[in-house]
C-alpha cells in the first residue's frame, strides 16, 4: 500500500519551505527540526493526546528560547534555555528529542521579535498534524475500498441454474 504519510509529509515540507522563501514575513515558518517531528510522528506511534502534548511542549519550548533570546542572546541566556526546557521535557514527560532543539531555533535565526519564532512553531506543526490526519484518513479510505473490492460478490447470473 502507498505510504501517503510519508508522501504527505514530503509535499508538505516542500510547501512550506516554498512559502518561507517567496512570503515575506514568514521564513520562520519552515526550521529543519519540522523534518525531525515529522519522522517522529510517522516512526512511532502515539495517540492523539500524545501528539497534542508534543506539540504544545515543542511550542512552549520555543517560547521559552524566544523570550530567553530576546532578553539576551548570550551564552547565559542559553544555558538557562536548555536547563528550563530539559526540566519542562522531564516534568511533562515529553518524550521527543526535537523539543529541546526547537528552543534553540532564536539563539541562530536572531528574530526581529519574540513571538515570531513560538508562532511559527505552533503554524508549522498545526500544519503538520492536519496533514498527517487527512493522510491517515486517506490511508484508510484506501485500505478500505481495496478490502471490499477484492471481496468477490455472487450474483444469480454467476450461478449454475
Amino acid at each position: 500500500m502507498l505510504r501517503f504519510k510519508t508522501y504527505a509529509i514530503c509535499v508538505y515540507l516542500v510547501l512550506i519551505y516554498w512559502i518561507s522563501l517567496h512570503i515575506p514575513h514568514m521564513n520562520a515558518l519552515f526550521f529543519p527540526t519540522l523534518g525531525a517531528f515529522s519522522l517522529l510522528f510517522i516512526s512511532r506511534s502515539f495517540g492523539k493526546a500524545e501528539v497534542g502534548r508534543i506539540a504544545l511542549g515543542a511550542v512552549s519550548a520555543s517560547l521559552v528560547g524566544s523570550l530567553l533570546a530576546y532578553w539576551s542572546a548570550g551564552a547565559l541566556s542559553l544555558l538557562a534555555t536548555l536547563l528550563i526546557v530539559i526540566a519542562l521535557i522531564n516534568i511533562f514527560k515529553w518524550n521527543a528529542p526535537p523539543i529541546l532543539a526547537v528552543a534553540l531555533i532564536p539563539y541562530f535565526t536572531q528574530p526581529p521579535v519574540f513571538w515570531a519564532i513560538p508562532l511559527s512553531v505552533c503554524g508549522a506543526l498545526a500544519g503538520l498534524l492536519l496533514t498527517l490526519s487527512v493522510a491517515d484518513y486517506c490511508e484508510q479510505l484506501i485500505a478500505e475500498s481495496r478490502w471490499l473490492g477484492a471481496k468477490p460478490s455472487k450474483t444469480e447470473s454467476d450461478t449454475a441454474a
